[in-house]
C-alpha cells in the first residue's frame, strides 16, 4: 500500500520534464505525453498515448516497445523519419536490454496505452534533451542493439516543464 501512496504523492506534483508525443507522417493519429517526476526512489514516468495502430485478428500482440533515445530531435530522413533520435540512451555502455533508455513495453487496447513506470536510482535530470520513442513492435529483450522492435512510429523531445 505504501508504494501506491508514494506513486500518488510523487505524480500529483508538477513534473520536472515533459515530452509531447506525436506520430510520424505514416502514423499521424498517434498523440500523447510523457511526464517525468522526481522521486526519492528515482524517476517516475507517466505515459499516456492514443492513436496507436490497432491490429485485426485474434492473438495479435498489443505491445509496443518504447525507449528513451540519445538524440535530441524527432526529425530524420525519408528512410528513417526519426533517424535523429539516434540509438537507445546508454551512458554506461551496456548491452540491450540494460541500456538506461530501455523501458518495459506499452500495452495498448483499442489504440490507447497508459503506464506508470519507475526508473529506480536515476535522477530525473538525466533524461533532459533526449527523445522518447515508440516503436511498431514489441521488444524481444535479446536482439542487439535495440530488441528487434521495428520502425519508430512516434516521438517526443524530453524538455523541462515550464507550464
Amino acid at each position: 500500500m505504501r508504494e501506491i501512496y508514494r506513486l500518488y504523492e510523487d505524480t500529483t506534483q508538477k513534473p520536472m520534464l515533459y515530452a509531447n508525443i506525436q506520430g510520424t507522417k505514416k502514423y499521424p493519429s498517434i498523440t500523447g505525453s510523457v511526464a517525468f517526476y522526481e522521486s526519492r526512489e528515482g524517476t517516475w514516468l507517466a505515459i499516456h498515448v492514443s492513436g496507436l495502430p490497432v491490429m485485426d485478428g485474434e492473438c495479435i500482440s498489443p505491445f509496443f516497445a518504447c525507449h528513451i533515445h540519445e538524440g535530441d530531435s524527432c526529425s530524420g530522413n525519408e528512410e528513417d523519419l526519426l533517424a535523429d533520435t539516434k540509438g537507445h540512451y546508454d551512458p554506461t555502455d551496456c548491452s540491450h536490454p540494460m541500456h538506461l533508455g530501455d523501458l518495459v513495453p506499452l500495452y495498448a487496447r483499442d489504440g490507447y496505452a497508459d503506464m506508470y513506470y519507475l526508473i529506480s536510482g536515476i535522477d530525473v535530470r538525466e533524461f533532459t534533451d533526449h527523445t522518447f520513442v515508440i516503436h511498431a513492435h514489441r521488444d524481444d529483450f535479446m536482439s542487439q542493439p535495440s530488441g528487434d522492435s521495428g520502425e519508430k512510429i512516434a516521438c517526443g523531445v524530453i524538455v523541462e516543464n515550464y507550464s
